[in-house]
């Protein structure tokens, strides 16, 4: 997938569902839990550490030596420390969602400008993991969307 095409769908994806999460009531928001007992607070959270993490790698791999040393916040439990330490719970929603569009709209903005002679540049996923800058970027979608279907899931709970 060319990264123009990615910008664009992540894009219409921000702009459609900031419109959705602004119009959520509190109790939806806060109450209901996934399979991993996140709520949609929690959820929207750990996208914006995702958003975040994303763009920090991206930014490195274009200036460091590859492979790339960088702390990979998903694993061992660390992602729901974060979303912990960073109490998203409670969190003010219109702060969050803001957070959440903008984190999501500089993300788009450093795809569009990547340097495409670093796309081979790696970083260090796990022990004996590595993974490039084409990958990582052409992966985001997929993770982006399954925590928009984890969402849905909860928003279509009755």
């Amino acid at each position: 997938m060319a990264f123009q095409t990615i910008a664009e769908e992540l894009n219409e994806l921000v702009t459609n569902w900031v419109k959705k999460f602004e119009n959520l009531p509190p109790p939806t928001i806060s109450d209901r839990r996934n399979s991993q007992d996140r709520s949609i607070r929690q959820i929207v959270g750990h996208m914006v550490d995702s958003a975040s993490n994303n763009t920090h790698r991206m930014v490195h791999l274009q200036y460091r030596e590859s492979p790339v040393e960088f702390p990979n916040y998903a694993t061992f439990g660390n992602n729901d420390r974060w979303i912990a330490i960073q109490n998203y719970q409670e969190e003010n929603w219109s702060v969050l969602v803001n957070h959440w569009k903008f984190a999501h709209l500089h993300f788009i903005h450093v795809i569009r400008n990547i340097n495409t002679e670093k796309l081979d540049q790696q970083w260090i996923a796990d022990t004996n993991q590595f993974v490039s800058l084409k990958d990582m970027v052409e992966d985001f979608p997929r993770h982006f969307k399954l925590h928009i279907g984890e969402i849905e899931e909860l928003l279509n709970q009755q």
